[in-house]
């Protein structure tokens, strides 16, 4: 795959914000100056990058998903019903549901690739 200014771009703004959607990326990339980047651009970008593993993507809620740096430590996605924060948790918390997964459904799940959706500490308050 060829390195491309694009692609060097959409990687830059994923490092400075992880967990940005398509459209975040998009504002971020061309609020920091030079030739403007077309938003296909961008989603051709992400798409190259994820191919490649530089990249990968969460559902955290039923809009666009988000996009972070695969090297971005493996984390399972804690999201807020009420507030919307997103909170991150070691991805190792979900090893016992991942081996019952396997054990009982021979189903091998990435647990990264989704959100667990709940209420954080702050609103439960």
């Amino acid at each position: 795959m060829r390195v491309t200014a694009p692609r060097e771009r959409v990687y830059a703004a994923l490092t400075e914000a992880p967990h940005s959607t398509p459209e975040e990326i998009i504002e971020r990339v061309n609020a920091a100056g030079g030739t403007p980047v077309p938003p296909s651009s961008v989603y051709r970008a992400l798409e190259a990058l994820e191919e490649i593993g530089l990249v990968t993507h969460t559902h955290l809620d039923h809009r666009a998903p988000t996009y972070h740096p695969a090297d971005h430590n493996r984390h399972l996605h804690l999201v807020c019903r009420s507030c919307g924060v997103v909170l991150e948790s070691p991805a190792s918390i979900a090893d016992p549901l991942v081996a019952e997964l396997e054990q009982e459904h021979g189903f091998v799940a990435d647990v990264t690739h989704m959100a667990i959706q709940g209420e954080c500490r702050r609103c439960r308050s």
